[in-house]
């Protein structure tokens, strides 16, 4: 292959199905210029290992929605059409050659890829265009058959971004789910043999809390009680009778695609009082007598029943998981849960996230410690492990997860799963044997076979 550059050997050069290592391309469908798809690359760097291609969310959306496929989009991105740049510098130099299923030669990659997906968040114009897909795709499948809020096919793509604001979360997640959907089947036609670091139908029951819960119970991984009434929780009122009837008097009610405490209320009633609060980072505002729902960034504190009704009526009818609020496990004044990375079967990273409030996520200003600055033993963090590698067994077919796991408050606190994040691996300033998130992931896929069971 004289004269080729690195790279393009890299991608025309075959690789044997039983050795699924990183000597074969990446494929890694993100945004170009997130954080994620930078972090990764810079890291893959660092390691000596070639960048991944990377696919754009926002040109893979468009191709189909212009009649083509995601072979079409991988072959546009590498005849530079449709180029996105990072760091000022085209992310793919040029083209090589691709095999469709029956061995005809196209441009494209000539290998056995392996494949990630990371976040579709964060950027705009891939919000629109799953909201589009959301609307497209069949709109009598609503989460539970509830009346939830419908953007027309013909208006999501002239949106105008409200910075914070909540689009209609059940169609974007109806169109994460076809996006998934479309992928896997699109890939496994044109690679037969090709595979994912998480499988999309994997990702697809982790990003809906509900089905996660259920899927983890049933593979004997402890998780909070879920509120189980005999008939759907429709709003507000039905979410008052189920707590009576069930006797639970806090709970946690979430936004059952949301990330990142989008959606997630801690809500609590006074039984002998009535007096009711709820904490949440869903702000909202009444125009023109219709309320618009945004993601504040912040916690806010609601008690008057006529917003707190609002606000469980749009969760309720946009799919809700509610589960009991337990008692986490605290230090000092602060209750404090842990952040998991599992990775080809292994526990590697940890953060522990300590907040006044019942909602830990760091992105909220709460504090992040290391387990060993929180004063955590060796047999509280081996039980965090083990119950999170647990969780990530529960998906076979799947690599790597951000697990979230609380400890609770009892003298002998056991620890439960409380969210499988399958991007969950983005985290800051903490190390593993020495590496980063993304360079001991990336040496884990280098130096053993990627093969599953």
């Amino acid at each position: 292959m004289s004269g080729m550059t690195e790279m393009e050997e890299n991608l025309q050069s075959p690789v044997k199905d039983s050795d699924m290592t990183l000597e074969q391309p990446l494929l890694l469908i993100g945004n170009p210029n997130n954080r994620r798809t930078l972090g990764l690359q810079e890291a893959r760097q660092r390691i000596g290992l070639q960048p991944a291609f990377v696919l754009p969310y926002a040109h893979l959306l468009k191709t189909w929605r212009r009649g083509g496929t995601m072979v079409d989009a991988v072959q546009q991105c590498l005849e530079g059409r449709g180029t996105t740049c990072m760091q000022g510098e085209p992310w793919i130099s040029s083209p090589a050659s691709m095999l469709y299923a029956n061995h005809d030669s196209v441009h494209g990659v000539n290998s056995i890829p392996l494949i990630r997906l990371d976040a579709p968040g964060e950027e705009w114009e891939v919000e629109r265009e799953l909201l589009f897909l959301g609307a497209v795709n069949d709109v009598s499948s609503l989460i539970d058959g509830l009346s939830a809020r419908m953007i027309p096919a013909e208006q999501t793509l002239t949106l105008e971004q409200e910075w914070g604001r909540i689009y209609a979360p059940n169609q974007w997640f109806r169109g994460w789910k076809a996006c998934l959907e479309r992928i896997r089947q699109e890939a496994l036609e044109y690679w037969p043999n090709a595979r994912f670091m998480n499988d999309p139908d994997d990702i697809a029951i982790m990003f809906d809390k509900r089905k996660c819960q259920q899927h983890l119970s049933a593979h004997s991984v402890h998780v909070p009680p879920t509120l189980q009434p005999s008939e759907p929780i429709r709003n507000y009122a039905d979410l008052r009778t189920a707590m009576k009837t069930a006797g639970m008097n806090r709970v946690f009610v979430k936004l059952a695609c949301g990330s990142g405490a989008s959606g997630v209320v801690a809500y609590q009633i006074n039984p002998r009082t009535g007096a009711e609060i709820a904490i949440t980072t869903v702000g909202m505002e009444r125009i023109q007598g219709k309320i618009n729902f945004y993601n504040e960034g912040r916690l806010r504190r609601y008690t008057h029943t006529s917003e707190i009704s609002a606000l469980m009526d749009w969760l309720c009818a946009e799919g809700a998981q509610i589960e009991r609020w337990m008692a986490k496990a605290s230090l000092g004044s602060s209750v404090f849960d842990i952040r998991q990375l599992v990775a080809g079967g292994q526990a590697g990273h940890a953060i522990v996230r300590l907040s006044q409030t019942p909602i830990t996520n760091l992105h909220l200003r709460n504090e992040r410690l290391l387990p060993a600055e929180a004063g955590l033993d060796e047999q509280q963090m081996n039980g965090v492990q083990t119950a999170a590698k647990a969780a990530m067994a529960a998906f076979p077919n799947s690599w790597s997860a951000g697990i979230d796991v609380m400890l609770s408050g009892d003298t002998e606190p056991r620890a439960y799963i409380l969210d499988v994040n399958p991007f969950g691996d983005l985290l800051y300033r903490v190390q593993h044997n020495g590496l980063g998130t993304y360079e001991w992931e990336m040496e884990l896929l280098r130096k053993e076979p990627y093969n599953y069971d």
